[in-house]
């Protein structure tokens, strides 16, 4: 049997979903997985035949429901086929009926269907070529098998993205659309991978590795020595990961780990916004990075010289060297006198940072390939704003944690900076100069407005953001052709080398 249309539907079977024993609960690899069918735009649906007892049919249907499945109160019969196609007669491709090998002789009736059937729980069956059943030993495995079904459905211009992120995110990127395990409209298929299963088996056909290398950071060290990769601690998965990319130059990974170790290092992204300078001109509002000072010690002797030397005046915002990855990232605090440096906790080495008066108004720009888009936030307010917040505390530092809760007051919100002054020229010249530097495919970077001098100040840049600001029929579509370009001009330059 020839397939000729890629799989647009599946169908479970209880006996893949239940465990062995009775019980109204999933098997412990069902849950991750109807859920990230839910949000793949493939079609999927549950079949409880005859003979189950009604706890489970009850616990079966509610699962549907959640997970926005269709419910079939079928058995293996024809009814089943025409059940199923009077609910899904515009599916448009193949449907996949998943059983579990002890149930196999239960379908031989839907043999006719032009279904085709995932069998579950056969360790090293081999699936023959002209037959419309094929062999799976774990459920994980299923996202790998429709891959590879549809890969070969669609023909060899289509690209697999196999991709690894916390459970968190990916969820947050999948419920936009951004991972279909159908084909994209420019060819690509999405593929989670998964640390449960071995990585050769996974990624046998994948062309582009996407990952969130950040999520999988256990810890980074710093404290001696600019130089991040030698001191990044990852888990045991994201290890097996870097040594396969590592070995295997062929798949294409977005983006290599090696470029994204200065978004890591607070220091080395400073450094590196100095050369923003040559985008400036005579007669325009300058785009820059805010004055720093590295600091190792808040104790050391000299450090109020050192401030002055480095254009810091007061107030500060305090900010750990290390950017992203590890728990205390994004612990700072703000400075509004010189004694508040004096045991202050933050974890060291620590970078100081202008604070930047700009009217409680953030723009957050997202790179995506060759396109550039920005939302509006709401920020912290300015210097004596936050003074005042400050002072309601008592005197010392302002400690928050950037990720949970910044600093904010109605007062004076929304004044000054808007949409009006920025320099949306400047600031994409600067993204395009970004992403030459730092040669990373997707990735923001957030500017504030200095109210008086009108100065684009870039004060932080992270590795493949969220970009949920951004509406998804514009930001996704752009999200695809990002990745589908860095593959094509990777693929192009590794068959100039190769002479492929």
């Amino acid at each position: 049997m020839g397939l000729v249309e890629a799989v647009a539907g599946i169908l479970f079977d209880a006996s893949v979903l239940l465990p062995y024993q009775e019980g109204s609960s999933l098997q412990p690899s069902a849950q991750s997985l109807l859920r990230r069918l839910r949000h793949s735009g493939i079609r999927s649906g549950i079949f409880c035949g005859e003979g189950l007892p009604d706890d489970e049919v009850g616990f079966l249907k509610s699962m549907a429901m959640q997970y926005s499945f269709n419910h079939f109160l079928v058995g293996a019969s024809s009814s089943a086929i025409d059940e199923v196609n009077a609910a899904w007669n515009d599916i448009g491709g193949t449907i996949l009926c998943v059983i579990s090998n002890n149930k196999k002789d239960d379908f031989t009736q839907l043999a006719t269907s032009g279904w085709l059937f995932l069998i579950l729980d056969v360790e090293g069956a081999v699936s023959c070529p002209n037959s419309n059943r094929f062999h799976i030993n774990k459920l994980e495995e299923l996202p790998l098998a429709i891959s590879n079904l549809n890969k070969k459905a669609i023909g060899s211009d289509v690209v697999t993205v196999a991709y690894i992120m916390k459970t968190s995110r990916e969820e947050d990127f999948a419920k936009r659309g951004a991972f279909p395990i159908q084909h994209t409209p420019n060819g690509l298929i999405f593929l989670p991978i998964t640390f449960d299963l071995p990585l050769s088996s996974q990624l046998r056909e994948a062309d582009v590795i996407l990952h969130k290398a950040t999520d999988e950071i256990l810890s980074i060290d710093l404290s001696n020595s600019s130089e991040s990769p030698n001191r990044i601690i990852y888990t045991r998965g994201m290890q097996e990961l870097q040594s396969y990319m590592n070995h295997h130059p062929e798949c294409i990974a977005i983006d290599p780990l090696n470029n994204i170790y200065p978004v890591l290092d607070r220091l080395k992204i400073q450094r590196l916004l100095l050369g923003l300078e040559d985008l400036n001109s005579e007669g325009h509002c300058a785009i820059r990075g805010p004055h720093f000072l590295k600091i190792d010690d808040f104790n050391a002797p000299g450090l109020v010289q050192r401030l002055a030397e480095s254009k810091l005046s007061l107030p500060s915002i305090v900010k750990p060297r290390v950017a992203c990855g590890v728990a205390d990232a994004h612990s700072m605090a703000v400075i509004f006198r010189n004694e508040d440096f004096k045991d202050l906790n933050v974890p060291c080495p620590a970078v100081v940072q202008e604070y930047v008066d700009h009217s409680s108004t953030l723009f957050k720009f997202y790179v995506l390939g060759e396109k550039v888009f920005y939302a509006v936030k709401k920020s912290t307010p300015n210097a004596n704003t936050l003074m005042k917040l400050s002072h309601r505390k008592g005197p010392g530092p302002l400690h928050f944690d950037s990720l949970k809760s910044l600093p904010t007051s109605a007062e004076h919100a929304g004044n000054g900076s808007n949409d009006k002054s920025l320099d949306l020229k400047l600031v994409t010249d600067a993204a395009i100069w970004l992403a030459k530097m730092l040669d990373l495919t997707i990735f923001g970077f957030d500017v504030v407005i200095q109210e008086g001098t009108g100065d684009h100040v870039i004060v932080d840049v992270n590795y493949l953001p969220s970009f949920k600001e951004v509406p998804d029929d514009i930001a996704i579509p752009a999200f695809w052709d990002a990745i589908k370009k860095k593959f094509e001009s990777k693929r192009s330059k590794q068959c100039a080398v190769s002479n492929c």
